[in-house]
């Protein structure tokens, strides 16, 4: 294979590999099915590096022109797309395989950058203990269908947990999804359109910017700064722009681990009335906090938020449970999509989170996380700082440090972590137009693994030129 790359050309090294090896594979008249070269062999022929053909051949799954085969490598698609997508950021699970590309043993490989837990610290026990329960109960709570709103004694304690933390609602406003993203995904084909347009925080959640793209719609960018979003940026937005909505999250902001100050809080809720936008309030990481905190729903007297909320984070990602709490009448049509689109959600998984949260073992389980992300979270911050790195904020709670070691590009930091078996992702991946940043997401609950140490220590001396 034999591609001419223009290193003087302002056309990114990245597209020129992909639009060549498109090129190539049109021009060969691959099979579908055939297997292209290595990550390795590949950056090897062409002198660059690997992160670079990584990035390519992920455009050319995106495109359609490429699929990814776990562990396997590369291959033509089996049937191209007849328009290409867009290039979209990648959601956790891909970013993680495709970093795994490097290892003739995956397993070996660390995940600094993942959004979620350690198995280990999940309540396996009592997740187990809660299936056998409900495995011996009524026959139809393992083969009927769930009711449009969700399981009866799964919202009756979701009710409860809500007016814990504040937000006084009734039962008529909840709804059950399976997980946040489902949720998100009901939201946005309910209240937009093709056109329409939202503000999305930067850095932010990138399966919602994917969402948004996958409907047309376009992005308002809006800062994170350590106290929420940029207001005076909102505000420049709102009169110029009329977006229909406005995505937050909250707490333990997903990369950046800030939280929303009262100040903030109560200036959004004020700009949402008076340029009458919604705002959908995710807060996914509800459960790792334990204490006053403010939250915009708790705060919302018009019910002009929409509260967001998941089990999947702290419970379990496989038991894909989540909720949301909005008006009535716009909860009775998300029901109707959530039926017409998929029936329902899987009543057995409500089952067993209605058990756990009933019988007091998942509020157990979430006491013993907190304590114990809290010391995972000190002791990352110090060892970043120790190594010479830059934390955005320092965050009370949850398990991300937004942070960057100054001197090093994302590709030097990557090389220095392949070395030592660790995953990272680009910051790019958080940003909605996909802006390159030397800011990286370290989930603090793996970084007292000695490969993770290993990494710190090789940052600590200069990039090498």
């Amino acid at each position: 294979m034999k591609l001419t790359l223009d290193r003087q050309s302002s056309t990114p090294l990245v597209q020129q590999v992909a639009d060549q090896l498109q090129a190539w594979i049109d021009h060969q008249r691959l099979r579908p099915g055939s297997r292209l070269l290595s990550i390795r062999q590949l950056a090897r022929e062409q002198g660059v590096s690997q992160s670079c053909v990584i990035e390519a051949y992920d455009r050319l799954v995106a495109k359609g022109v490429l699929e990814a085969r776990h562990g396997a490598g590369f291959f033509v698609a089996e049937q191209r797309l007849s328009e290409p997508l867009r290039d979209l950021p990648l959601p956790d699970e891909t970013l993680s395989n495709r970093w795994q590309q490097f290892s003739d043993n995956p397993a070996e490989l660390l995940n600094l950058c993942c959004g979620w837990l350690p198995s280990s610290w999940r309540a396996s026990e009592a997740i187990a203990q809660a299936v056998r329960q409900v495995s011996r109960g009524p026959l139809e709570d393992l083969l009927d269908y769930c009711p449009p709103l969700g399981l009866a004694r799964l919202r009756s304690q979701l009710h409860k947990g809500l007016g814990q933390i504040g937000i006084q609602v009734s039962p008529q406003q909840i709804l059950t999804t399976q997980g946040a993203s489902h949720g998100l995904d009901l939201l946005v084909r309910t209240l937009l359109k093709p056109g329409d347009k939202v503000l999305v925080e930067s850095p932010g959640y990138y399966n919602l910017y994917n969402l948004l793209r996958h409907h047309q719609v376009e992005m308002l960018r809006m800062p994170r700064t350590a106290s929420g979003p940029d207001v005076e940026v909102v505000e420049t937005l709102l009169k110029r722009h009329r977006p229909r909505c406005l995505y937050i999250n909250s707490l333990y902001h997903n990369p950046t681990g800030s939280s929303l100050t009262p100040k903030v809080a109560y200036r959004l809720l004020e700009l949402a009335r008076e340029h009458d936008v919604q705002i959908i309030e995710d807060d996914i990481y509800a459960d790792f906090q334990d204490g006053a905190v403010t939250r915009l729903a708790t705060l919302d007297a018009e019910q002009r938020v929409i509260y967001l909320a998941s089990f999947s984070k702290t419970l379990s990602s496989s038991l894909r449970s989540g909720y949301l709490v909005a008006a009535p009448a716009l909860i009775t049509r998300l029901a109707e999509l959530k039926m017409v689109s998929g029936l329902g959600t899987s009543r057995f998984t409500e089952q067993v989170v209605a058990q756990m949260l009933a019988s007091g073992s998942y509020r157990k389980s979430v006491a013993r996380l907190r304590p114990r992300l809290a010391q995972h979270m000190a002791k990352a911050l110090g060892q970043l700082e120790a190594s010479g790195w830059q934390v955005f904020t320092e965050p009370y709670g949850g398990m991300f440090v937004w942070a960057r070691c100054p001197g090093w590009d994302f590709a030097a930091l990557n090389r220095q972590a392949m070395a030592c078996s660790v995953l990272l992702a680009p910051g790019s991946a958080f940003d909605p137009q996909g802006a390159a940043s030397d800011w990286l997401r370290i989930n603090v609950a793996y970084l007292q693994d000695q490969r993770a140490q290993a990494f710190l220590q090789r940052t600590r001396r200069p990039p090498s030129s």
